[in-house]
Parts: C-alpha cells; sequence; structure tokens
C-alpha cells in the first residue's frame, strides 16, 4: 500500500513537473508544434549552426543567427513570436514587435514585460485584421449603396429633365398629343 502511495505521489510529481515545463515562460511564443523541439537539454539551432543549453532559451541574447533560441523575445532580428491568439486565428509575428509596447497579438501575449496592459480581445470579435476587414466591408458596402443611390437619382433627375424638355418643345411629326403634353407638364 505505501509502494502504491509512494507511486501515485511520484507520478503526481513528474506530471506537474512536466506541465510546468511546457507553461514556463522560456516557452513564451512558441508554436505547439514546436514545443518537443525545445524540450531537449540541448537545442539544436534550426539553421545548424550550433547548439545552446535550454536554459538559454529566451534570455535576450541572440545564439542562434535565426532566432530559434530567442522565440519569445526581440533579442534576434531574423526571429518569429507565435500568438496563440486562442478563440481567433493564432499567427506569428516579427520578434521586433514583442514588448513593443503595441498589442499586436489579439492575446496580449507579445506585451508580457508588464509596461504596458493589453487586454484579450481574442474572443470580443477577434483580432484587429478581422475588426479593421469588418470595418472596410462595411463601408464598402455603404458606399456602393450610395453610387446606386446616386446613380439612381441622377437617373431619374435626367428623366425628368428630359421629360420637361420634350415637353416643352413642340413635336415635329407626331408623337404624344398636346392635351397629353399639357398634362405631363403640370403632374
Amino acid at each position: 500500500m505505501d509502494s502504491l502511495c509512494f507511486h501515485s505521489v511520484l507520478l503526481l510529481l513528474v506530471s506537474t513537473a512536466s506541465c510546468l515545463s511546457f507553461s514556463h515562460p522560456s516557452f513564451l511564443g512558441v508554436h505547439p508544434l514546436d514545443a518537443q523541439y525545445y524540450s531537449s537539454e540541448f537545442i539544436k539551432c534550426k539553421d545548424g549552426s550550433k547548439s545552446f543549453s535550454r536554459d538559454r532559451l529566451n534570455d535576450d541574447f541572440c545564439d542562434c543567427s535565426d532566432g530559434t533560441d530567442e522565440p519569445g523575445t526581440s533579442a534576434c532580428s531574423a526571429g518569429k513570436f507565435y500568438c496563440r491568439n486562442l478563440g481567433s486565428k493564432p499567427q506569428f509575428i516579427v520578434s521586433s514587435h514583442v514588448n513593443d509596447r503595441f498589442c499586436d497579438c489579439c492575446d496580449g501575449s507579445d506585451e508580457y514585460d508588464g509596461t504596458i496592459r493589453c487586454p484579450n480581445t481574442c474572443v470580443m470579435g477577434g483580432n484587429a485584421e478581422n475588426m479593421y476587414g469588418n470595418y472596410n466591408s462595411k463601408v464598402r458596402d455603404q458606399s456602393v449603396f450610395s453610387e446606386k443611390e446616386t446613380e439612381n437619382g441622377a437617373k431619374a433627375e435626367e428623366s425628368a429633365h428630359s421629360l420637361s424638355v420634350s415637353v416643352a418643345t413642340p413635336d415635329i411629326g407626331g408623337g404624344v398629343p398636346a392635351e397629353l403634353k399639357e398634362t405631363l407638364v403640370f403632374t
């Protein structure tokens, strides 16, 4: 019984430690499919140039020229930061946008240093791209409606003008009887 209890506690500790290691801040900016890549003690730069220990991951010093070691900081110019954006569309942003005081990820994960607070807008209708797209769509729909309205209004004015011109000018060769012309002018 004691060994069962011991194994249960050991299993609980191991599973908690593995969960904590993947939610550790050093994994910030890492795509979920790359988490396994970063899980070993020594990690190779993706360009194959060198390797580094896991404690140098996201240490704000660029060890790999391709940015492999700094997915969650702006230390490497070639780096990419992964925004999970739960409730919206996940995306990569250039690492220079991390902690730049602008909320690029709708979940605010790119501004983690505490200098600015980014509200999570992912579940409130999406990221800024979607909101901008919806706004442009509505503006475009309204402008098309206005163009049609103006076009129809202009056509109506042209028709009224041509009708009044045709009524005011004498009818050469028959056409509309004089009584009807007088009726059209007064209505």
